[in-house]
């Protein structure tokens, strides 16, 4: 099938096939074609230019983009989409007084979503994922990472990453899956974490691996989850089995989690919202990508990603959602683009490059999504009639999306 849309009134995003990602003052760059044409052939980006160089093509579909912009579909590369529930009543308890960590000593948090899952079958899993799921792409979602983690158990940990497999084989939306046994201790543990990353080194990571769940290996390092030296021993076994880490590191407190990252490899460090000048240094020449959650920030009230820092000092910088139930219950990358400029003092040229070219690159889609690039998968965005891409941050509490077209469809 072909589709030829025409009269674009921008068209964002236009990358030669050999840019991955872009770092610094690249950032800064959004290369774009005014009055532009795109044309596209099954689910590949066939081709595009602009109106005056269109000449008679014979398609199957045309859709007129007349005072709209067209752009890569959202890379959301830092969620937990598969849960069971919500916890609506945490949120009050915050309200009232009591911290995140306050509300995980109490039974709270990541424990109580995993007492939620363990009682859900996975069919109803599925569904209450795939509606989610189905949101975020109407939002413009186009590729997205899935974590476990609600699990904590071996059963439980394969049941949440087969439901995310499922949703890959029953949507077009690009899913990449991540393995978080290594989110917190289980009530069975309490008293015994080494116990427990024992198990996970040797029962969960063989099981994940044989059944073939997870494209990556997580681990949430951080004071009264799991230290320096408890990552480097997860990311070292999981390595036997080609799990390349994705890995959770200062979000309350910088403990060396970044360096450990770098050092094992990992293609993300996600958080960051408390950083220091070694993490930066450990950043520095490394093929890892920062990547800030503004969307968690906003929600738990504590400090964003320092952006403009990372930027600032020649990294490159990504942006997701951190979809999950209890610190950042949105699936909506729209809002954190908005946030991202607001409250991260990003401009919209960075927080778009940081939501697409870096997202793909985030979860090792760069030679399929992120850009309009020949060739690659056909997952765009068209908005409603704006005056400029810098509207879509600035008005952040609309609708600006239009029409999605996901993997060549429109939907």
């Amino acid at each position: 099938m072909k589709i030829l849309l025409t009269n674009i009134k921008e068209l964002l995003q236009i990358r030669d096939s050999s840019i991955r990602k872009i770092s610094g003052s690249q950032l800064k760059e959004l290369p774009t074609l005014k009055d532009a044409w795109l044309l596209i052939e099954g689910n590949i980006i066939s081709d595009f230019g602009n109106m005056n160089t269109l000449k008679e093509i014979a398609v199957d579909q045309t859709i007129d983009c007349s005072g709209k912009i067209v752009l890569p579909t959202w890379c959301d590369s830092h969620t937990h989409l598969v849960y069971a529930g919500n916890r609506e009543q945490e949120f009050v308890d915050r309200i009232n007084g009591l911290s995140y960590q306050e509300i995980a000593a109490k039974g709270g948090g990541i424990l109580n979503s995993a007492k939620k899952l363990r009682d859900t079958s996975e069919e109803d899993l599925y569904g209450q994922s795939a509606a989610r799921l189905e949101e975020i792409i109407k939002l413009g979602t186009g590729a997205v990472e899935i974590k476990s983690g609600y699990g904590l158990t071996t059963e439980s940990e394969v049941k949440m990453l087969k439901v995310a497999k499922q949703l890959a084989e029953n949507y077009p939306t690009a899913i990449k899956t991540t393995f978080l046994g290594a989110h917190a201790v289980p009530e069975k543990f309490k008293d015994n974490k080494s116990g427990y990353l024992e198990h996970i080194c040797n029962d969960m990571l063989p099981k994940i691996a044989e059944l073939d769940l997870a494209d990556y290996v997580d681990i949430f390092c951080e004071e009264g989850y799991f230290s320096v030296a408890d990552t480097d021993k997860l990311l070292k076994a999981a390595a036997k089995y080609n799990l390349i880490p994705k890995i959770h590191v200062n979000q309350f407190n910088a403990i060396g989690g970044v360096r450990a990252g770098v050092e094992n490899g990992a293609l993300s460090v996600d958080h960051l919202e408390i950083l220091e000048e070694e993490d930066i240094s450990a950043l520095k020449g490394s093929e890892t990508m920062p990547v800030a959650l503004p969307a968690c920030s906003y929600f738990l009230s504590i400090p964003y990603t320092p952006g403009r820092k990372i930027i600032d000092a020649g990294l490159p910088l990504a942006l997701a959602t951190d979809y999950n139930p209890g610190s950042s219950p949105t699936g909506n990358m729209n809002f954190v683009v908005a946030t991202a400029c607001i409250k991260m003092k990003l401009t919209p040229e960075e927080a778009i490059n940081a939501a697409t070219i870096n997202g793909a690159y985030a979860m090792g889609l760069s030679d399929s999504h992120g850009s309009i690039t020949k060739g690659k998968i056909a997952s765009l965005i068209i908005t409603k009639e704006i005056p400029s891409y810098g509207y879509l941050p600035y008005a952040f509490g609309s609708n600006l999306i239009e029409s999605v077209i996901i993997n060549g469809k429109p939907l």
